[in-house]
């Protein structure tokens, strides 16, 4: 069974010698491939990439990336001092002290407190080394992430499945029901005649004429043939495909209301009306459930 749920969650991490890497993914259900990254901004160059990577396992979705690097040690970072400005600071606080009698900045710390004149300057991050250490992780976080979503995808499809046996159960009755509305209406119709008629004879070629038309009115052979149709495609899809069915099982849920709803505008009989009431609360379940099937 190859049905996947768009929600998942998956997490994977790996301490390298000189970092740590964590990545997060997480999905609900969304009509179209939908993902957004958050990293920092050293990795930014990763994000096209990463994006690449989780479309080869997801069709549609909408998708949160995580992506976590911590350094466990300096990466050839070191404070730069930008002489010329810390000059013309001092060269200011001298014209200070002349003509306003201030005191002067003489301590190290207080040198250190004025902006920008010391900054950390990081080692250029090398990109090829550090994507060949991220996709690993990704593709572990994916790998536990696919796993979520194809058990929740079994659970999806069984579900499914039991409510298509019920509906298959209530096109059972419907079609056996559906002759002894034609046999009512025609007893009804011949109550009729013979009431209005009394002691005359009655016409019986009128009254087949008339079972006739009203047999092609409630004739529901088509929408039924129709239905059963639908639920073994929609039972094929969820047990056999290899590819995402969210789409056409949306499809073909409307197209099982569509008939089951014009079954029920042709059938003027109390207990196929009650069983059209409930085909429709199944697929209204059904199509609910299929909202999360990729």
């Amino acid at each position: 069974m190859k049905t996947k749920s768009m929600t998942g969650f998956g997490k994977a991490q790996r301490v390298l010698a000189d970092k740590s890497i964590s990545v997060e993914i997480k999905s609900v259900n969304h009509r179209y491939f939908d993902c957004a990254a958050h990293m920092p901004r050293i990795l930014n160059f990763f994000e096209e990439d990463a994006k690449k990577t989780i479309g080869k396992h997801i069709s549609r979705g909408k998708i949160d990336l995580y992506i976590r690097l911590d350094l466990l040690e300096a990466q050839g970072s070191e404070v730069v001092i930008d002489h010329p400005l810390l000059k013309s600071y001092l060269t200011a606080f001298e014209t200070l002290q002349e003509e306003y009698h201030l005191t002067g900045i003489s301590a190290v710390t207080d040198v250190s407190k004025i902006p920008d004149v010391l900054t950390v300057r990081s080692a250029e991050a090398d990109e090829n080394e550090l994507r060949e250490q991220l996709l690993p992780v990704l593709e572990e976080a994916l790998t536990v992430y696919d796993s979520m979503r194809a058990a929740e995808g079994i659970r999806l499809a069984e579900d499914c499945l039991y409510k298509l046996d019920e509906i298959e159960g209530a096109v059972e009755k419907i079609e056996r029901l559906v002759p002894e509305t034609l046999s009512a209406y025609r007893e009804r119709l011949e109550g009729k005649i013979r009431e209005v008629l009394a002691d005359r004879q009655i016409d019986e070629a009128r009254i087949l004429t008339e079972v006739a038309i009203f047999s092609d009115k409630i004739a529901v052979d088509e929408e039924m043939v129709r239905l059963r149709s639908h639920i073994a495609q929609f039972r094929t899809l969820l047990t056999e495909s290899n590819v995402p069915i969210g789409k056409k099982l949306d499809f073909l849920i409307q197209e099982m209301n569509r008939e089951i709803n014009t079954t029920g505008s042709k059938c003027n009989h109390i207990e196929i009306t009650k069983l059209v009431v409930e085909v429709k609360s199944i697929i209204e379940k059904i199509r609910e459930q299929i909202q999360n099937i990729e």
